[in-house]
């Protein structure tokens, strides 16, 4: 009897911890905004599209650390203060975090602190011009991170909100030099400092989500948020932002 119970008990564990799992997909629209010296001087903005795919461990009683990953892929077309340029943007971000789980405080207040890795690839393509039309964008990045839920009840509704922000800290990137093609980086195979150590103050990205998650069945959810990817650096004589701002919408499942 004693060992049917454990075998009840280890089973109900495992069901449970399987239960701790999220998956959340949600498309995003909102304005963007991209300089980038290496192709010209000029500041673009536009319209921009956004896929993100959250995979969270949710935190329990039992374990203190949990992982959560997200693939972040965006899409602008974007032009400059005359609209006579245009700039097409696509990037993907992936990060994997890892976090310390806090005690939940305040009546269901759950904190996690931990550090994010942050890889980084892409491409800009200026659609007018003839000299240097693309510029490819690489990069990895370990980001201190934290977040905070908060559970609550609306009515018989159950509702969760959530805020995450990941701070810059250290890395390293790609990027062509000053006056330099990329015939002569991979053609003449010319190294002119182009994979570059990037700090919090070379590179300050950074990068902040707030949802609002409506839980309308057991396994399902509706989630609502705003999703800020603020990235940015000065290195090799060269500057580059990508600041895009999102309105998200999506559906969560618990597995």
């Amino acid at each position: 009897m004693r060992i049917l119970n454990s075998i009840i008990c280890l089973c109900f564990a495992a069901t449970a911890a399987n239960a701790q799992t999220t998956t959340t997909h949600m498309l995003g629209v909102g304005p963007s905004k991209i300089l980038d010296t290496y192709l010209t001087p000029e500041h673009f903005s536009g319209i921009g599209f956004t896929y993100l795919y959250l995979r969270e461990q949710q935190p329990d009683s039992i374990r203190r650390f949990t992982n959560t990953i997200e693939h972040e892929v965006d899409f602008a077309n974007t032009h400059d203060r005359s609209h006579n340029a245009n700039d097409l943007e696509l990037t993907y971000n992936l990060y994997w975090g890892r976090y310390y789980n806090f005690r939940p405080i305040a009546d269901g207040l759950r904190l996690q602190v931990g550090l994010a890795a942050n890889l980084c690839a892409g491409a800009i393509y200026n659609m007018t011009s003839s000299n240097n039309p693309a510029q490819a964008r690489a990069a990895l990045n370990i980001m201190p991170s934290a977040t905070a839920a908060y559970d609550l009840c609306i009515g018989n509704q159950r509702f969760s909100l959530r805020y995450e922000l990941n701070l810059p800290l250290v890395g390293v990137m790609f990027s062509p030099n000053y006056g330099q093609s990329y015939y002569e980086i991979f053609s003449l195979g010319n190294y002119d400092h182009n994979v570059v150590p990037t700090t919090f103050i070379s590179a300050p990205t950074f990068r902040q989500m707030a949802t609002i998650q409506w839980h309308y069945s057991s396994k399902w959810s509706l989630r609502l948020g705003y999703l800020g990817n603020y990235q940015q650096a000065a290195v090799n004589n060269l500057k580059q932002h990508t600041y895009t701002h999102r309105v998200l919408l999506g559906i969560t499942r618990s597995l």
